[in-house]
């Protein structure tokens, strides 16, 4: 089968396509052919060694995956051959097939395909978690999304705007603006490319707080980091919760001064510990999200596809904020 491996520290184009054995599944694992993988900012660091996980090189990138059952171990009950599943492993996804264990992957439900189930899992996930157990956001209150036309920035407007919120995109172009308010935005700012000098800090955090109104913000989504999440804070309304997502414009530096006499809080979102440490809220998550699937509340955007032998060039697309939506790796591209 073919692989695009890590196998030294450093950025995607350091990756290699590589030829392997297909793996033999253990007693309790399955043999999945892989039809999709997702892409995602945290695959970006992972193979740099600067997220939380560190793979044991060599590996393949990307753990959000999608695909068909075609073996499984003596001891497997609970799947079949030609089951459709998915599942989110943290590594594993750049290959054409993977044996893991049962406990990493789901059925994945009636009516929904390979692609909106990877499109689902990340990013629909982590924002739900986000908006629904860590800011507890009511209906009528004011969202700022940061990022709002990236993968995880469109979930949270769509789902937002489900939850019944107010809603109000924060973009960098006019041409992401416009995917904001496709995408369920009620509003849409659009930012500097680059904040750097005290005068433009300064100048971002009066439009934000122009954006927000009387009262401010109720709930921040920052899915972008750097200089522009101070400037965003400044605009949260008393009692506000302000989401740490991300941070591909670097990690701020916020005074906490500001949570006192704002009344605020700032709430870290980490999808992955959330499924491990909370399963049952987890699967209530999961349910929730196939039925607004299924309604056509939260509609994924999937705005490229590619090869897994041009896996590198995602990674960086994603990398250099030069995407919008999600994109994914389709092994049924020729």
């Amino acid at each position: 089968m073919k692989a695009l491996l890590c196998e030294t520290i450093g950025p995607a184009e350091n990756l290699v396509l590589r030829e392997l054995e297909i793996p033999k599944p253990s007693s309790n694992q399955v043999l999945i052919k892989i039809h999709c993988t997702g892409i995602n900012y945290r695959d970006c660091l992972i193979i740099e060694d600067k997220y939380q996980f560190k793979g044991q090189r060599p590996f393949a990138p990307c753990g959000e995956i999608a695909g068909e059952i075609v073996e499984i171990g003596s001891d497997v009950t609970q799947f079949s051959i030609g089951d459709k599943v998915y599942g989110e492993l943290t590594f594993g996804g750049l290959c054409e097939y993977i044996a893991t264990d049962c406990t990493n992957i789901e059925k994945i439900p009636d009516g929904i395909n390979y692609e909106n189930a990877i499109a689902m899992l990340i990013n629909y996930g982590t924002s739900l978690y986000s908006l629904k157990q860590r800011a507890k956001i009511k209906k009528g209150e004011k969202l700022l999304v940061l990022g709002a036309s990236g993968g995880v920035g469109i979930a949270a407007l769509q789902l937002g705007k489900a939850l019944g919120a107010i809603t109000y995109g924060a973009v960098s172009s006019e041409d992401k603006a416009k995917i904001a308010f496709e995408n369920g935005a009620d509003e849409v700012f659009i930012y500097p490319k680059e904040i750097e000098t005290q005068e433009e800090k300064i100048k971002l955090k009066e439009d934000f707080k122009k954006l927000a109104g009387n009262g401010g913000f109720d709930v921040i989504y920052d899915a972008i980091g750097g200089n522009y999440s101070e400037a965003a804070l400044r605009s949260i309304g008393w009692n506000g919760r302000f989401l740490v997502i991300g941070f591909p414009s670097g990690i701020p530096k916020i005074p906490l001064n500001l949570l006192l006499v704002k009344g605020c809080e700032i709430s870290g979102v980490f999808f992955t510990e959330f499924k491990a440490r909370q399963p049952k809220e987890y699967d209530e998550n999961i349910k929730q999200l196939v039925e607004l699937l299924s309604n056509g509340s939260i509609k994924p955007l999937i705005s490229q596809k590619y090869r897994l032998e041009d896996g590198a060039k995602a990674i960086m697309a994603i990398k250099n904020r030069q995407i919008v939506g999600k994109i994914i790796i389709n092994n049924e591209i020729i």
